[in-house]
């Protein structure tokens, strides 16, 4: 049993880490500052069932203003997703804000994990380091070349860890999210909004022409991915593995996919590009499958379901009448 503090715990993706971590019977602490970014109730809610874990702590704070000696003096491993994300919102002022959330904050957790002398830090970065593909699957060695200044910010975590692992021997694991979706995934997300919009049935806003192609990564798989990198013993050298879902899709066939899990014709409004939203995302998953064991399980239409389920029935929880 390890003791496991999860940053950004309250989020989509790290509310599901915390539950499986204490489904594994790890200890786990959760840190997260519930920013302004969406909803706190909704992020709250993400952490119901952990609350109530005996085996779960949990701190609200900001990676840049807590005694983190303190929190991660407790703990012997870091998987670190707290971040702000969105690659449309990172233009312009905002930048400021992605360089505090996602570089600032990581270089002072590395700080303090190079004077706890923690395990083991995994990153959890972004596709979006990459940038455009260039017509066929990107490996973890091919150029990183950011469309946007969120990919940047994730780039430069990234050549942090590998600076404190180097310099610092803090022993770090990175990994490549590819567009991760399923239930509690965040409101401004694609598929989000467009089961949304379908539900009240209004016209889904596709940016750009629908023929882009996204690479799907289900929730479950991806914390099967982290899980595995949690577990894995560390190299002297940052190794950094894709994680993606095995599965391409353009978003004009996700909409039609939407669609059919509700059993009715969607209809799309197309609006214009946004800067920074590549054309098409593609891992190649070659290293994650023969050094972690990862393989994703969950096909898209199977996610794409699982999703629209879980958002009507949080939608109809949040419309009954209270009860008195």
């Amino acid at each position: 049993m390890d003791r496991i503090l999860v940053t950004g715990a309250a989020g989509f993706i790290g509310s599901h880490l915390v539950d499986r971590l204490l489904e594994l019977g790890h200890e786990v602490t959760g840190l997260d500052c519930f920013t302004d970014y969406y909803s706190r109730d909704l992020k709250r809610r993400n952490l119901d069932r952990a609350l109530s874990h005996g085996r779960f702590r949990f701190f609200e704070g900001d990676l840049l203003r807590s005694n983190l000696d303190k929190i991660i003096g407790g703990v012997d491993k870091v998987a670190h997703l707290a971040g702000e994300p969105g690659v449309r919102s990172s233009w312009g002022e905002r930048f400021s804000v992605y360089v505090e959330r996602n570089v600032q904050a990581t270089q002072r957790l590395l700080e303090a994990a190079s004077r706890v002398g923690l395990e083991h830090v995994v990153l959890a970065s972004s596709s979006s380091v990459y940038g455009p593909e260039n017509g066929g699957p990107v490996a973890e060695d091919d150029p990183r070349r950011p469309a946007s200044p969120y990919g940047f910010s994730k780039l430069a975590a990234e050549e942090l860890v590998g600076l404190y692992a180097r310099e610092q021997a803090v022993p770090a694991t990175i990994l490549r999210y590819f567009t991760v979706y399923g239930p509690r995934q965040r409101p401004e997300m694609a598929l989000s909004r467009f089961i949304s919009l379908a539900a009240r049935g209004e016209p889904v806003e596709v940016f750009g022409d629908g023929t882009q192609s996204r690479e799907m990564t289900y929730v479950s798989d991806v914390v099967d991915a982290t899980v595995a990198a949690l577990e894995a013993k560390p190299e002297r050298v940052t190794r950094v593995y894709n994680v993606g879902g095995g599965t391409r899709t353009t978003v004009g066939e996700l909409v039609e996919l939407v669609g059919e899990a509700m059993g009715e014709r969607v209809e799309i409004r197309y609006a214009p590009p946004v800067p920074g939203d590549v054309r098409s995302t593609w891992a190649d998953l070659e290293r994650a499958a023969r050094e972690l064991d990862y393989r994703p399980r969950v096909s898209l239409e199977e996610g794409v379901e699982a999703q629209v389920r879980w958002a009507l029935a949080e939608d109809a929880v949040r419309r009954a009448p209270s009860v008195v």
